[in-house]
């Protein structure tokens, strides 16, 4: 497939498709019992990942609330592992809930997080790969030598799952959930500048979400082809246009386009729980979990992963996402950034 110089009107389109604002209820999402099961949450001390993490503390999960040392404006993981545990009591869970700290922008402490976890030898059911954020700055970098986006949505958590799969695959049906995004279709496929920059005019952001779900669905095809991983299911949400702080660092600039934007999100956006339904429903719907017809366990009516799922409704991705040469292309890259060959993490897993 041809690299785009510009997103299409149907680009255009299925973009707009996210931007749904359909009120959602216990109907749509009922939950499901998650006495027992291990769940990790990256970025769950605010916005849709904190709500996320309230959602499934009272169906009775054990979660790890993974996060930095936040910024004074967010609310700090201390504080949501106690509101967490005060919705699992009352419904008289005896859930361990803690805040692991772990820098997404940090590959070092990427990996100790997942070798802490390693060590611990519990079973991992669920993986909720949703920290992220908003730069208005191409130029700012880690000090790993990647844009701040880049790694921190995209790179960080590809290292994580890939370091995790061992817990993961003792699971019986577990699962990774990915936080995409409706934008992805508006990215461009340019692997001569995937580590973003200067050179994009701003397109970071989107190119990294579509990035993440070509991602995900390369991965979900590559479990099908080893037995081991065929019960893991890996699906792309988009969570919705979500009024959260994800946008903090944009809108203190006070400019037209940050105007608009606010309006936006004052008028148009849904509200951080709204939008953490995505992540809940993935996470526990029968419909997204594994495919029996192509995977060793699953539901009847079991869908299987690879999908991109807008809000809780599976949507079309974009054509990229379904091009195995631009997948392929977009992986030999992942290793060539992250050293996955030499860190034993493509060979030693049969991927």
């Amino acid at each position: 497939m041809a690299t785009q110089s510009f997103p299409s009107p149907y680009d255009f389109f299925q973009a707009l498709r996210g931007v749904n604002s359909t009120f959602l209820t216990e109907q749509h999402v009922p939950g499901i019992d998650l006495t027992g099961k291990w769940i990790i949450i990256t970025g769950s001390n605010h916005g849709v990942g904190f709500e996320a993490a309230k959602s499934l503390a009272a169906m009775g999960a054990n979660l790890i609330l993974a996060c930095r040392e936040p910024p004074a404006w967010e609310l700090h993981p201390t504080a949501a592992v106690k509101e967490c545990q005060t919705l699992s009591k009352p419904q008289g869970h005896s859930s361990t809930i803690e805040w692991w700290e772990v820098d997404m922008a940090d590959i070092d402490s990427v990996e100790a997080f997942c070798q802490r976890w390693l060590k611990s030898d519990r079973t991992l059911d669920i993986l909720c790969n949703n920290a992220g954020l908003v730069s208005e700055s191409q130029s700012n970098m880690t000090k790993d030598g990647f844009q701040l986006v880049h790694q921190v949505n995209f790179l960080s958590h590809v290292l994580m799952t890939l370091r995790l799969l061992p817990s993961l695959a003792r699971s019986m049906e577990p699962r990774i959930i990915c936080t995409t995004s409706c934008i992805h279709h508006l990215g461009l496929f340019d692997i001569d500048h995937f580590n973003g920059g200067p050179e994009m005019k701003g397109n970071d952001y989107q190119n990294n979400k579509l990035y993440y779900q070509m991602w995900v669905t390369e991965l979900q095809s590559r479990f099908l082809k080893h037995p081991e991983y065929l019960h893991i299911t890996v699906n792309g949400v988009n969570p919705g246009f979500v009024a959260s702080g994800i946008w903090r660092p944009v809108i203190v600039t006070e400019n037209l386009g940050t105007r608009i934007l606010n309006l936006l999100l004052r008028f148009v956006a849904i509200t951080p729980q709204q939008g953490s339904l995505a992540i809940t429903h993935a996470a526990t719907c029968p419909e997204f979990g594994p495919d029996p017809q192509k995977q060793s366990v699953g539901h009847a009516n079991g869908r299987g992963g690879g999908k991109y799922i807008n809000r809780i409704w599976e949507a079309p991705p974009k054509s990229y996402c379904n091009d195995p040469d631009a997948r392929s292309r977009l992986w030999k890259k992942l290793d060539e950034e992250l050293h996955l060959q030499e860190k034993g993490l493509l060979a030693t897993l049969g991927l």
